[in-house]
C-alpha cells in the first residue's frame, strides 16, 4: 500500500510539473507574439549596415 501511495503523489507531481512547462511554453510564445505586434516592422538599425551609401 505504501508503494502505491508513493507512485500517486509522483503522479501527481509529474502532472504538476507537465503542466508548469506548458504554461511556460504557453507564454513564451504569447510574448513573443506580442512583441511582434507592438513592432511590426522591426529595426532599421540592424539592416542599414548591409547597404552602400549613394554617392
Amino acid at each position: 500500500m505504501f508503494e502505491y501511495e508513493i507512485a500517486t503523489a509522483r503522479r501527481a507531481d509529474l502532472i504538476r510539473e507537465a503542466d508548469a512547462y506548458r504554461l511556460a511554453v504557453e507564454a513564451k510564445k504569447a510574448h513573443r507574439v506580442f512583441s511582434r505586434s507592438q513592432n511590426p516592422e522591426g529595426s532599421v538599425r540592424g539592416h542599414r549596415a548591409r547597404f552602400s551609401r549613394a554617392a
